[in-house]
């Protein structure tokens, strides 16, 4: 299957901004790209997909969002293994502890977390994010 789902939440729209960055990475490298929020995602399109993006700001005291995010995340992890993943999202204040926690979940599930790391941005992306997360896109398409 070479469409690659970009999943997301977001409150603010910065974490949105992010997955929409992605999709165009994907985009230019030459993939069919579906960038969808979480109340629309589909968890059978991803357990049939080798390679997804996963997206949700910081929320509370660094976790993430817990409605809809949450639970969504703990259904990933029972098929995570064998999976490349990319994990993104912004926040405002921390250091980005839920972004380590959820990385190391995702590595606990079995999957390959892409760079071993989340792609952060602090508010809002700036253009140099941005890059950053089109570049994320490419890698994705790559796979």
């Amino acid at each position: 299957m070479s469409k690659i789902s970009v999943v997301f939440w977001s409150q603010s729209g910065n974490t949105e901004a992010m997955a929409n960055a992605i999709g165009q990475g994907v985009i230019e490298a030459g993939k069919e790209v579906e960038v969808v929020e979480v109340s629309n995602a589909s968890l059978d399109e991803l357990k049939n997909s080798s390679v997804f993006a996963l997206g949700c700001p910081a929320m509370g005291d660094e976790v993430l969002e817990e409605v809809e995010m949450e639970p969504f995340v703990q259904e990933v992890e029972k098929f995570a293994a064998g999976k490349n993943i990319a994990l993104f999202g912004a926040y405002g204040w921390g250091d980005g502890q839920w972004m380590r926690e959820w990385v190391e979940r995702m590595e606990n599930a079995g999957a390959n977390v892409l760079n071993g790391e989340g792609l952060m941005s602090q508010e809002a992306p700036d253009d140099a994010n941005l890059v950053k997360c089109n570049e994320l896109g490419k890698q994705l398409a790559a796979l």
